[in-house]
């Protein structure tokens, strides 16, 4: 086990011995913040290379120069230091080709970092929105490669991890690509380290909105399903090469699900498909569109496993059409409404066919109504 001892701390707080040291659980590796310091140049601005509701992201180059992702967290864990480092222990043990890989921690009083292997194509949100100049080539094989082996590593936390894990927030710029552009998805369980009321709903944060089940966001209703809805909408973003969060179709303002079922029910799924793509294996491609179709139904219990969904992507099988049913779309309505209290107001749209054409059955809730965060773990 590799072990790195902190600074002048504090001997009466837990977790430590009696020489001032902390001292891990089982394979967590413990950096010191200077040894972290120096492999960001003192967490130089031109090493950052993400950020988000969790906290700033710099790439570090450690002594034996490894390099790595050194996440900085924005919030203060309510946990002692020795509950904080076993729940980064069980993390830490949680390995899968299709999951970023946590290294080790770092504990300077209030102050806490995460060690996570680095890879070299940052994240797919860049890969596909990013600036034009830097966005990556992505044809249809790479395309469907990142879909499969996103649903593997979403599968594997809903049912292999201990304990099973709901990740919460599953969008694109969580899903980071190595080299060979093989996808892995990161934050995985970084709720436990947070306090209750720490949320990732804000209008200041981009790209959450777009993904969110329905259920989840307006009932608290928190199951796999939720992941599910979320995986569905990003598959559906790395076929249309659109952020489901960053555009709108039609007078309607159609968000990205809206639209993809409007397709469907005119027959003209393939219009969604990137202009950028300009080969591409049509069945295959309606395969994979519809299969997101079936992970964004508007009742949860009728979307499929994750582990439905890989044989469904994987293999070439006959999708039961007659089963599929609308999908449910949560649509922020800051633009067009306002509560009279002037609060976000969010809308949960479910489009239908009925026998006078294409209707909607249209409830409002208030967006603050419930405590809601991005990431958490199954009860053990």
């Amino acid at each position: 086990m590799g072990l790195c001892c902190f600074g002048s701390l504090d001997k009466r707080k837990e977790g430590h011995d009696q020489s001032g040291e902390i001292s891990a659980a089982n394979d967590v590796r413990l950096f010191s913040y200077n040894e972290l310091r120096s492999a960001t140049a003192n967490f130089n601005h031109m090493n950052k290379i993400g950020g988000g509701g969790f906290g700033v992201v710099y790439k570090g180059t450690l002594r034996d120069q490894t390099q790595v992702a050194i996440k900085s967290l924005s919030a203060e864990s309510k946990q002692g230091t020795r509950e904080f480092l076993t729940e980064i222990d069980m993390i830490s043990n949680i390995k899968h080709p299709n999951l970023v890989q946590l290294i080790g921690c770092c504990i300077k009083g209030s102050n806490r970092m995460l060690v996570y292997e680095y890879l070299e194509n940052n994240s797919l949100a860049k890969a596909l929105f990013g600036q034009k100049s830097r966005r990556i080539h992505l044809d249809w094989p790479r395309r469907a490669a990142i879909c499969i082996g996103t649903a593997h590593g979403l599968a594997f936390l809903h049912e292999e991890a201990e304990p099973h894990i709901v990740h919460r927030d599953i969008k694109a710029s969580n899903v980071l690509l190595d080299k060979d552009l093989v996808p892995k998805i990161g934050d995985f369980g970084l709720a436990k380290l947070f306090p209750d009321n720490v949320t990732h709903i804000s209008t200041r944060v981009a790209g959450t909105m777009g993904y969110l089940a329905p259920e989840y966001a307006l009932l608290g209703q928190l199951t796999k399903k939720a992941d599910i809805y979320s995986f569905g909408v990003l598959v559906l973003e790395i076929i249309s090469g659109r952020s489901s969060t960053k555009a709108a179709w039609g007078e309607d303002l159609m968000v990205l699900v809206e639209w993809t079922w409007k397709m469907q029910e005119e027959d003209r799924l393939l219009e969604i498909v990137d202009p950028e793509l300009v080969e591409y294996p049509e069945t295959e491609v309606l395969r994979f569109i519809k299969v997101a179709l079936f992970c964004t139904q508007a009742a949860s219990f009728q979307r499929p496993s994750m582990k439905q969904v890989v044989e469904m992507l994987s293999k070439e099988i006959i999708l039961d059409e007659k089963a599929l049913t609308p999908p449910g779309v949560l649509k922020n309505m800051d633009r067009t409404s306002r509560g009279s209290s002037g609060s976000s107001q969010s809308t949960l749209v479910h489009k239908g066919k009925h026998s006078t054409g294409t209707g909607a059955f249209i409830t409002s809730t208030n967006l603050h109504s419930s405590s809601l965060t991005i990431t958490d773990m199954q009860p053990r």
